[in-house]
């Protein structure tokens, strides 16, 4: 047990009489001897997992259970405090006996009541589906009324006087490139455009923001993102975002003739809280070296978080059942981290970071998977050019899994700040071209995520741990 840290009592009615996906069949009794310190034939031994997951692996049931059981688990609510009820648990019932608690302050935002609607020219308002950003200013739940102006490029902000934006609802229309066909290269560069910070469109003297959702789906469904504020923010206005349909058409209006939008919003921060990251770990045989696999356990408040990020907190969990299923003897210590508030703030990872650093802990790597439950199709690494070139030697083994992207070097999200402390960080990459059709939206449910498809990607996650722990 790592020292000074309490050790966790568990809840075990949790969902005794509640919503359960269980298995239909028993599980089958693994043959498998345990594994020993000899030299291993890689093939057989990826085969060896790949066998256990894809016949036993309890990754889809569990998904079930905490989308469909738990539900949304956004920071500083009770499907939260649920949620990690649920993952200690099932932890323990894998037979896991080392877990623990990382208490994180993390923001409280209550999203309420919330509506958009438009009105052109002199015709009838008329209702648009919306979604206030995370962590918004509200409008006090009062209406919030004035005439909409599109700005469609950084250029064509720029060259508008302030006082042509003075009191005006902004509304920007920025597609993700479909040219990209790494849609996360997509989002990512949409997403940092100055065109959709709220702080950015503040200092113009606009009152509100409404931007398109960051979305590769070509429907109506709003998707959510975080709002950043500045400090130095005299005003920090009302943020929103609209789906993409309706995107489109507010922008052929607005070239026609004059829209007005009529925004409610009763957003507001609620202080701080605490939830905390969930840490389970199976000691080293050899040292207490750490080879650490992250997700993040909460979802946003309206959404099952079935892909984002469901899929990675089962896969973790699937990990350390196969390592325990097949009796591999680890060197290093094997520990799943599930992070708390990566929706909403990030509190959960930088508390994590600052851990590792304070206890000056040794970690072999970090792996992440936050890409959703999708075939797996390589890893990000992030890493020096000599440990990019150990893993690249082993290509061959992974192949016949369907794996064989090792080229892309960023790995983020929750595992991106131990970077700071020169440790390798390797993320899992899979198929990316369905994952923003549901990102932070109602989509993101368990019927998206194809049963056999997250089992890959457990199985190649456990592949990884197994060569990273006998050969670095």
């Amino acid at each position: 047990m790592i020292k000074n840290e309490k050790s966790i009592h568990y809840n075990s009615t949790l969902f005794e009489s509640g919503f359960l996906f269980s298995q239909k069949k028993p599980l089958k009794k693994s043959s498998k001897k345990p594994y020993s310190s000899v030299k291993f034939n890689y093939h057989d031994e990826f085969k060896k997992i790949s066998d256990e997951i894809m016949t036993n692996g309890t990754a889809y049931d569990n998904l079930g259970e905490l989308t469909k059981g738990v539900g949304p688990r956004f920071s500083g609510t009770p499907g939260y405090a649920r949620a990690v009820e649920w993952a200690e648990k099932k932890l323990k019932d894998i037979g896991i006996e080392m877990i623990w608690r990382q208490e994180a302050k993390v923001p409280m935002w209550i999203r309420g009541k919330e509506s958009l609607q438009i009105k052109a020219g002199n015709g009838d308002w008329r209702n648009i589906r919306m979604l206030s950003f995370g962590n918004s200013e509200g409008t006090g739940g009062r209406d919030l009324t004035g005439e909409i102006v599109l700005i469609s490029s950084t250029a064509e902000l720029n060259a508008l006087s302030i006082g042509k934006l003075k009191d005006k609802i902004v509304f920007v229309n920025l597609p993700m490139d479909p040219t990209v066909i790494n849609t996360s290269d997509a989002y990512l560069a949409a997403a940092k455009s100055k065109l959709i910070s709220a702080s950015v469109i503040a200092k113009t003297g606009a009152k509100a923001l409404i931007i398109r959702s960051l979305t590769t789906a070509f429907d109506d469904t709003p998707h959510a993102k975080m709002v950043y504020y500045e400090p130095d923010d005299k005003t920090r206005i009302p943020a929103l975002t609209i789906g993409v349909r309706s995107a489109d058409e507010l922008e052929k209006l607005l070239k026609k003739q004059k829209v007005t939008g009529k925004i409610n919003m009763s957003a507001e921060p609620k202080g701080e809280t605490t939830n905390p990251n969930i840490i389970a770990e199976i000691p080293g045989k050899k040292d207490s070296k750490v080879i650490m696999i992250g997700a993040q356990l909460d979802s946003w408040d309206f959404a099952e978080g079935a892909h984002d990020d469901g899929s990675g907190v089962v896969q973790c969990i699937e990990i350390l059942r196969t390592l325990k299923a097949l009796g591999i003897q680890n060197n290093h210590t094997i520990r799943v981290v599930l992070f708390a508030n990566s929706e909403n703030g990030g509190q959960g990872h930088d508390l994590y970071t600052a851990y590792v650093k304070k206890k000056e802990e040794k970690h072999v790597i970090a792996l992440g998977t936050d890409a959703g439950g999708y075939s797996p199709r390589g890893f990000s690494l992030d890493m020096p050019p000599q440990r990019r070139r150990q893993i690249f030697e082993w290509k061959n083994y992974f192949l016949p899994y369907g794996v064989y992207d090792f080229d892309q070097t960023n790995a983020i999200q929750d595992i991106s700040p131990l970077k700071q402390l020169d440790i390798p960080l390797a993320e899992l990459v899979v198929d990316p071209q369905r994952y923003f059709d549901y990102h932070h939206s109602t989509e993101d449910s368990f019927d998206k995520v194809n049963k056999r498809e997250l089992l890959l990607g457990a199985t190649v996650l456990t592949q990884m741990v197994l060569m990273i722990d006998k050969n670095w």
